[in-house]
């Protein structure tokens, strides 16, 4: 890993390739560009709409479905028309090697301690802590699901299921389908062996099997019957029980959990504005009321602290919720999500 003084060197040559229209793009609002859905539906509620009320900023918000790709083409095409944007963990990763995030000024934004460990970085602050999980319509499935077997079961479970398009995620849910144990799923993953496992699992469903690429979908597929059961964002969920009177349930067994973080696009001409939008998403006042409105750990640890119990319980972040779940692992998915990429892109052509 590079350190944080070649890191800004590199930042600062990238954001020289977009000098030319920094006079132009200085006229557009801060825009800040999330996942859509219920999700982005509870960041206006929580975030957005508040910080344009409270400090007077005009902001645009948009959404993506994510790639490290498209924000090197908007960073190194020097028409970058975003300014901050949520990302994945292997995204801040390779983002922050390659230079196209700027490397943040941490006073401006609270300090390092207002903040669990795991959502200070470089080049990004953690904004949520969330699950990939299995999700099912409780109406529809009497017996329900206890982990990744049961999804893989066709005989048990007849219908269509549905998984993130990608390996990631997809190849962990099969391993641990095939029996491995989730503290172990890496360890095997790390061989040519596993993974020939975790696509051999695959193609016993394959012929039930869609794939999703927003996280709006999953709720969707499930409400529409098209498919019995997800893999799914906890927070999807919970949003679709709360606000469209959904009867959907969640396996919290072998789930597998991450962290997003925002960051900053190399030379934006709105830096001032974006510091203070993270400064604001950041204070505790606000990331205590992120939970009430979807069901996803927050990165303030005061805030952590002031979430009712009861709402707590439903959090990925709780004990109970947390005990037989997997991190997703940053280190083994930046090493391998090209060539795994590849692989699953060539298996899902042809089956």
């Amino acid at each position: 890993m590079k350190s944080i003084a070649t890191k800004a060197i590199i930042a600062t040559a990238v954001a020289g390739t977009i000098a030319a229209t920094a006079g132009a793009a200085n006229a557009r609002d801060l825009t800040v560009v999330s996942w859509g859905g219920a999700y982005q539906e509870a960041q206006n509620e929580v975030y957005f709409n508040p910080f344009r009320e409270q400090t007077g900023i005009s902001m645009i918000d948009e959404s993506w479905d994510g790639g490290i790709g498209v924000l090197r083409a908007k960073v190194q095409g020097g028409a970058a028309t975003w300014d901050i944007v949520q990302v994945e963990s292997e995204e801040l990763e390779l983002g922050c090697e390659e230079g196209i995030y700027e490397i943040l000024d941490w006073d401006k934004i609270g300090g390092k301690d207002r903040y669990i460990d795991a959502a200070v970085h470089d080049c990004g602050v953690g904004a949520i802590v969330y699950d990939f999980v299995i999700g099912y319509d409780k109406d529809k499935l009497d017996d329900a699901p206890d982990g990744w077997a049961d999804f893989f079961d066709t005989e048990k479970y007849p219908g269509k299921r549905a998984l993130r398009q990608g390996p990631k995620t997809t190849l962990e849910a099969a391993l641990m389908a095939d029996g491995v144990a989730p503290e172990k799923v890496y360890e095997v993953l790390a061989t040519d062996e596993g993974i020939d496992r975790a696509f051999e699992k695959l193609d016993e469903i394959r012929d039930d099997l869609i794939f999703w690429k927003a996280g709006a979908q999953p709720p969707q597929l499930l409400a529409s019957g098209e498919v019995v059961m997800t893999s799914v964002y906890n927070g999807r969920i919970d949003a679709a029980n709360r606000e469209d009177d959904r009867n959907f349930g969640i396996v919290w067994n072998g789930a597998l959990y991450t962290l997003d973080s925002w960051v900053m696009l190399a030379g934006t001409p709105n830096k001032e504005e974006a510091y203070k939008f993270l400064d604001f998403v950041g204070e505790a006042e606000q990331q205590k009321e992120f939970p009430m409105a979807i069901a996803y750990g927050v990165t303030n640890k005061d805030a952590i602290d002031a979430i009712p119990e009861e709402r707590a319980k439903d959090l990925p972040t709780t004990k109970e919720n947390i005990e037989n779940a997997v991190r997703i692992s940053d280190m083994f998915w930046l090493e391998n999500i090209d060539r795994l990429t590849e692989r699953f892109n060539k298996w899902a052509a042809t089956n």
